[in-house]
């Protein structure tokens, strides 16, 4: 039997991450995808800037901005009013390196750590493999794995499951997956349309409040897409149809402009914690652990910071002979708490300021953000807090 010191399940962003970090710390790892390739998934476009951090210590920053664009202003802007409040992370240049998001879809980032991670003498890819089951003992894991031709079977001292929403190794685990998901569904649009032409000034990340239909429209480099919600009781069918598309359209550029589309995706949107990260040698990280509304840009960003937190331990454990008893549950101690006073407060309070309700809520949200941007302190905390600075301070004060 194939022996590896750990197998990641999943060749999204988070599970590619956790991969080629592990080969990078010298530890010799399997990373397992069902899909015959990276998928093309458009979800996830946006990388903050601890994120940026994060992949210059991996040595693919260059890359990855060569492939992206830096978005260092945010605007939230009033739909009916035109108002716009500007936010500039260039702010933090004093504390990051790197104080812009980048607007780089993540599947340009699993596939450029795949192909390395290939090319690593301490890591392995295998696509169309996927993990079936997987038992566990005192001294390691055996994961069974549908390969194309059979079954294959491998050892492993631990197993990553990063295997998105639907996660086989969460459920093999029978961890509870906490929360509720949302009654309305979201949207999302791209088109090579140029909407800068039509909104003045209009910033690569736009977040577009209006009581009716808020939304969100986000830059990348040859496409914007355009976020919006969507009502759940209507069928999916509709949801994607030339008349929703036109619908959206108009509400945004006015009745009658037809904009043709490159990609349409619906999706349900949940608020959900894994009750544990941690079951013996088995380890839950990025969307198989949490998930959360896509407003902020944290999902996949707090996805790779969890990869980041547990690789580092893993690799103290197997190579510097670390007290597995004790990093294991500090890894879901940290990066639980970091999702539960963090990630979902934060989502959920962004979700909630996009939609107001009344006018009087409305007006009350506005008046706080102007008194942000105003105030010097209180901006650069709000700044801390969305480029996520903040998540990692609560990680390190986790005992």
């Amino acid at each position: 039997m194939e022996r590896f010191q750990v197998v990641v399940a999943g060749a999204g962003p988070v599970g590619s991450v956790a991969a080629y970090r592990l080969a990078q710390l010298g530890v010799e790892v399997l990373l397992l995808e069902a899909a015959p390739r990276c998928p093309e998934d458009l979800r996830a476009s946006t990388m903050h800037p601890p994120t940026l951090d994060m992949m210059k210590a991996l040595g693919v920053l260059d890359e990855l901005e060569a492939q992206g664009l830096r978005a260092p202003v945010y605007h939230y802007r009033n739909r009916l009013t035109g108002e716009v409040m500007a936010f500039d992370m260039s702010e933090l240049a004093d504390i990051s390196e790197h104080p812009y998001r980048l607007q780089c879809e993540q599947f340009k980032l699993a596939r450029l750590l795949t192909e390395k991670l290939a090319a690593h003498p301490k890591g392995e890819v295998r696509f169309s493999h996927r993990l079936a089951h997987f038992t566990q003992d005192d001294q390691g894991v055996t994961a069974s794995i549908e390969a194309p031709f059979g079954i294959e079977q491998v050892r492993c001292d631990y197993l990553i499951g990063a295997d998105g929403a639907n996660s086989i190794v969460r459920k093999w685990l029978d961890v509870e997956f906490e929360g509720f998901t949302y009654p309305e569904k979201f949207l999302t649009l791209s088109t090579d349309w140029p909407l800068e032409d039509h909104f003045k000034g209009l910033a690569h990340v736009n977040y577009v409040a209006d009581p009716k239909e808020w939304c969100v429209l986000l830059r990348v480099p040859s496409l914007w897409r355009i976020l919006v919600p969507a009502n759940g009781e209507e069928s999916d069918e509709a949801l994607l149809s030339d008349a929703k598309k036109e619908a959206v359209f108009g509400g945004l550029l006015g009745e009658g402009a037809s904009i043709k589309t490159a990609h349409r995706t619906l999706y349900k949107v949940h608020q959900r914690v894994a009750k544990t990260y941690h079951v013996g040698r088995v380890l839950l990280a990025g969307d198989a652990a949490h998930l959360n509304n896509p407003l902020g840009g944290f999902g996949m960003n707090s996805g790779i910071h969890d990869v980041w937190s547990l690789t580092q331990k893993l690799a103290e454990i197997l190579l510097e002979k670390g007290d597995a008893q004790a990093l294991l549950p500090l890894y879901d101690r940290q990066r639980r708490a970091v999702m539960h006073k963090f990630i979902q407060t934060q989502t959920i309070a962004n979700k909630a300021a996009m939609e107001a309700g009344t006018a009087e809520a409305y007006a009350e949200r506005e008046a706080k953000m102007r008194q942000i941007l105003a105030d010097p302190e209180q901006r650069r905390e709000y700044l801390l807090l969305q480029s996520m600075y903040k998540s990692l301070e609560l990680e390190a004060a986790t005992a």
